[in-house]
């Protein structure tokens, strides 16, 4: 009775043990299925161990009974016999109890295993999604990294040739008042220099008024005095003789020229009037006082091989031609032209 309350009682401890270890959760299955193991193991050493006297007392009580009675013995085997059947047919019946136990324990092992495979399938496969959704949320911050970058930048070049560009339009605005200004100024030395030479011309159109009334009031005295001494013999310096000096040797002066061209290169020849061109002069024709100045006087006549000018006439430069002027009534009375180079 023992041995059957034991079994029994192992029996159930087992199951217990079983529906307990299903309902834990997958941590302590682990634990509670190597304490059901240890436990197993202790209740087969033991159960051997009772199987083993049970074993003995059966064959000492057999070598009783053949020493008792044979009708006794009969009964008795009979006993025995049905007690081992009914042992045998429990032990059976513990064995399967076991066998299904353990039946259940792989089954639920196995979907223990499969549910974890298939949760941690699941779990890596929401890693994987979620390292997947990570990297996508990196790429898509740093692409939207770049289009701020690249808008940025954008702006920054837009602002850069906004700049340049007002900085041009300011540039030529600042141009166009320095334009404006120089051309103001120089419209205004314009009229100030014709101003000037508008007060000049005037000046001198009054000063010739004034000589001519001067020289017509000493016409008289000039002609009284129209000879001069040399200190040789008198001349008369109303006349010029045009042609004679031009058939001496000693003023061919376009030979001189040929040899000596250095000479008769003076440079430009700035005229007394800005706007005034080059016109051909003949004798006999008049110009005015500022033309026939000091400063176009050609002092050294003989450097270029020119006869010596006496009384009221002087050779000036007109240009490249040299003239021969009475600087009293501003008459042109002989012209070299193309004189100079």
């Amino acid at each position: 009775m023992t041995l059957t309350k034991l079994m029994k009682g192992s029996a159930l401890s087992a199951l217990a043990i079983a529906m307990a270890a299903t309902a834990l959760p997958a941590q302590a299955e682990a634990a509670a299925a190597s304490e059901q193991q240890s436990k197993r193991e202790r209740e087969d050493r033991q159960y051997q161990r009772r199987s083993d006297r049970r074993g003995e007392r059966r064959s000492e009580r057999r070598q009783e009974r053949r020493s008792e009675r044979p009708q006794e013995q009969r009964s008795e085997r009979r006993q025995e016999r049905r007690s081992e059947r009914r042992e045998d047919r429990r032990s059976d019946r513990r064995q399967e109890r076991r066998d299904a136990v353990r039946e259940i324990r792989r089954d639920y092992r196995a979907e223990d295993r499969t549910e974890r495979r298939v949760d941690r399938r699941a779990e890596r496969r929401a890693d994987d999604r979620r390292a997947d959704r990570r990297a996508e949320r990196r790429i898509e911050e740093r692409r939207a990294d770049r289009r701020a970058e690249r808008r940025a930048e954008e702006r920054r070049s837009e602002r850069r040739t906004d700049r340049r560009a007002e900085r041009r339009y300011e540039e030529r605005r600042a141009d166009r008042r320095a334009e404006r200004r120089y051309e103001e100024r120089r419209a205004d030395r314009r009229a100030e220099r014709r101003y000037e030479e508008r007060r000049a011309d005037r000046r001198a159109e009054r000063r010739w008024r004034e000589r001519s009334v001067r020289d017509r009031a000493a016409r008289s005295t000039l002609e009284r005095r129209s000879r001069y001494w040399d200190g040789r013999r008198w001349h008369n310096y109303d006349r010029w003789d045009r042609y004679r000096w031009r058939d001496n040797h000693r003023y061919d002066w376009y030979r001189y020229r040929h040899a000596h061209r250095s000479i008769f290169r003076l440079g430009r020849y700035y005229a007394p009037y800005r706007d005034y061109r080059y016109r051909r002069l003949e004798i006999g024709f008049r110009i005015g006082s500022l033309f026939f100045g000091s400063r176009y006087w050609i002092n050294d006549p003989w450097r270029y091989r020119l006869p010596e000018v006496y009384g009221p006439y002087r050779w000036v430069r007109y240009y490249d031609d040299v003239l021969l002027v009475d600087i009293y009534s501003g008459e042109v009375v002989d012209v070299i032209y193309d004189f100079f180079w």
